[in-house]
């Protein structure tokens, strides 16, 4: 490899994040001349938008063409419109929470705590994984990871690890739950409810899943942990940590001088039951992006006020907060422009409707990877699990009965695809986690690489007891 290398005229270097993602808009762009246009028919069930069918028909194309690739990063602004509106907000209260100066406190305390209890020290990571891997297996925690990441990644710096394992733990931990999830409305109970299957069956499989594929998440993360600890320099992150952690005042965190006082305890509260309150709008009160937002909002404002801060300076401390994220903006935006491009040139109907057939199989194990497979490859244009479902559903679920899987296995097949979300850099929440955290993509992905390898070989595996055991 050294001597390739030397053999190079020039320094072989992955793109930053935003010409990595426009290199991807360039290149949809380019297939909507290659790949012909095509479209299932829709209709409404339950309520909701799904694909008739055997109703597919190629129509005319669409290809998309130099005014259509620049206009599409402003349309993805539009569509993304919640998902920036709310990193905005977000950022901006969290700013707020940050300059009341009870954040750093909290740091300080749990570091002092952390460094004195061995138990803390084994328990923290993969406590927290849990958490959000139930999160997504429950009420489909997504976007709402968004605020933890301001939260956990300052966390992780002060207690020494670095910014990959503070995005992991609420972005992996999260994502995992949402591909092995038991009760999540958004894709086991749409899925099942357009393939005709009793909603929330199968319960007891999917937890076995889930449970195999959060422990496997927790190993691997831990692992590497134990690795920057033994040798920190090795975190692909390692320059950029050390200068936060000396920007932010990290390397005094340890002092014993530290006030936590009331008010700063009172902040905390305030955040704690803003959280709690989130959990229970989604589960209970059918709460969106909006809802989260607005509470969101209030919760700046409210900490504020009993930080101590001044009107003028709660106004600053939010503009300034919300600022710092225009860059993620940007990038939520350029990610859903990969959506608008393939949809607007008329080609994920197409490739579906042409992926379709390779699920054939005289094998029901073979035919439910190769579902596993073309879930995770339709993943890349449309993430959104609700969405991928009304896409999919209609048509993998006839095709399932065809090829001897239950339609039970399918969903499952459907759902294990959605691990891709951790790396796929075409997903608004990944990429807009990503950047509130400051990783880089591709170090992200070199990072993730690994894990999604194993993930892939465990989603084949956890597809074979279903089909041996005929499960319904």
């Amino acid at each position: 490899m050294s001597k390739v290398k030397k053999l190079l005229p020039f320094k072989l270097k992955v793109p930053n994040t935003y010409l990595l993602i426009f290199s991807i808009l360039i290149i949809i762009a380019a297939l909507t001349w290659v790949i012909p246009g095509g479209k299932y028919e829709r209709t409404i069930l339950n309520g909701r938008e799904v694909v008739v069918q055997n109703s597919f028909h190629y129509i005319d194309s669409h290809p998309q063409g130099i005014s259509e690739l620049f206009i599409s990063p402003l349309k993805g602004f539009v569509e993304a419109a919640l998902i920036i509106g709310f990193v905005l907000i977000v950022g901006g209260a969290f700013n707020v929470l940050q300059t009341t100066d009870a954040i750093n406190s909290l740091i300080n305390k749990l570091a002092r705590a952390h460094k004195k209890s061995k138990i803390l020290r084994v328990m923290f990571i993969p406590l927290l994984i849990f958490m959000f891997s139930l999160g997504g297996a429950t009420f489909g925690m997504n976007e709402e990871i968004i605020p933890f990441v301001l939260i956990i990644v300052p966390i992780c710096l002060a207690l020494g690890y670095d910014s990959i394992v503070g995005v992991a733990i609420p972005l992996v931990g999260a994502h995992i739950g949402f591909a092995g999830a038991f009760l999540n409305p958004f894709n086991v109970g749409i899925a099942q409810g357009i393939a005709g299957v009793p909603l929330f069956s199968g319960i007891g499989y999917r937890v076995i899943v889930w449970l195999i594929s959060t422990i496997v998440a927790i190993l691997f993360i831990y692992r590497y942990v134990k690795k920057i600890e033994k040798k920190p320099e090795i975190s692909p992150t390692f320059n950029e940590d050390n200068e936060r952690r000396r920007t932010e005042h990290f390397d005094n965190i340890y002092e014993e001088n530290v006030t936590f006082s009331i008010r700063h305890k009172l902040v905390l509260i305030t955040f704690a039951l803003s959280l709690v309150m989130v959990v229970i709008g989604v589960v209970k009160l059918d709460w969106f992006i909006e809802e989260i937002a607005a509470l969101f909002f209030v919760m700046g404002i409210v900490c504020g006020i009993i930080g101590g801060l001044s009107s003028e300076k709660i106004i600053k401390s939010f503009i300034d907060g919300a600022k710092d994220l225009v860059g993620t903006a940007f990038i939520i935006a350029l990610a859903r422009a990969t959506l608008v491009i393939s949809r607007d040139g008329q080609i994920i109907d197409t490739i579906l409707f042409n992926l379709s057939p390779f699920v054939e199989s005289s094998s029901a194990i073979l035919a439910s990877q190769k579902m596993f497979f073309i879930q995770s490859i339709i993943n890349f244009f449309v993430h959104s699990g609700s969405g991928q479902a009304a896409l999919t559903m209609p048509i993998m679920a006839p095709l399932a009965d065809l090829a001897g899987v239950t339609r039970q296995t399918a969903i499952l097949a459907f759902q294990l695809g959605e691990f891709t979300n951790i790396i796929i850099p075409t997903s608004a929440v990944t990429m807009g986690a990503l950047s509130m955290a400051r990783v880089p993509w591709d170090k992200w992905a070199k990072w993730v690489l690994p894990l999604m390898i194993i993930l892939f070989i465990l989603g084949f595996a956890l597809l074979i007891p279903p089909n041996l055991m005929g499960w319904h």
